[in-house]
């Protein structure tokens, strides 16, 4: 009896262990450890597990990120999640000013896209400034069009940005600068991959190989019908 309430205590000690492991890998931006660790035991005890995608991870059994928001597009226009209806779209937020990862994670989302060939054209690209007092509209037009032709840049008011952001569980801050015009914006790396009702299915951690993040967007959408 003793070996026995031994052995299941070893087990449960091992279980637990897992479940910490997992929500410290998997865990979505701006979620605390203790969090995701809840959220996993949930998964743990009463529900099934997720199946990882290829090169990224994909969100357990509830947990939801993105959804309705309002912003501007690069046009001018006001557009919503609804204008996006029906439709896959690789979501990433940054500011044009980055000088080092945004530049790089644009530049995967877009090769991502051309290595999916045909099937790429059924996913939007989408770019969503954490930094609207410097990236208008204008300037954002200007900005996506050297990673992708079918790059959206999105921005908006301080409130509506970081509405959006929060929705996506994005972190991101002003870095304390004496400059008012030239600073930087500390903010979560991820690139996110939204299914046609505007819900995250997947993200994908910075430096994923862009042949990772094809592979598993185009098994997202092989479970589709060509619609979306």
């Amino acid at each position: 009896m003793l070996r026995t309430v031994r052995f299941l205590a070893l087990l449960l000690v091992l279980l637990l262990g897992g479940a910490w492991v997992f929500a410290w890998v998997t865990r979505a931006p701006g979620e605390s450890l203790a969090d995701a660790f809840a959220a996993r035991l949930g998964l743990l005890f009463g529900g099934q597990m997720p199946v990882p995608a290829a090169g990224g991870v994909q969100l357990p059994q509830g947990m939801s990120l993105g959804g309705a928001f309002t912003l501007v597009d690069q046009a001018g226009r006001t557009v919503t999640e609804r204008d996006y209806a029906g439709r896959w779209a690789l979501v990433y937020f940054g500011y044009s000013f980055c000088p080092d990862v945004c530049p790089t994670e644009l530049g995967t989302m877009a090769a991502a896209l051309d290595a999916m060939g045909p099937a790429g054209e059924r996913v939007v690209p989408i770019f969503i400034t954490v930094d609207p007092e410097r990236d208008t509209p204008a300037h954002l037009a200007d900005y996506v069009s050297r990673f992708h032709p079918r790059m959206q840049g999105l921005t908006g008011s301080p409130e509506q940005v970081a509405e959006a952001a929060r929705r996506y569980r994005v972190y991101f801050a002003r870095a304390r600068s004496a400059n008012n015009t030239d600073y930087l914006m500390d903010h979560s790396s991820f690139i996110y991959l939204v299914g046609p009702d505007a819900r995250v299915r997947a993200l994908f951690r910075p430096e994923a190989k862009p042949e990772d993040i094809a592979a598993a967007v185009t098994a997202q959408l092989g479970g589709t019908r060509s619609g979306g």
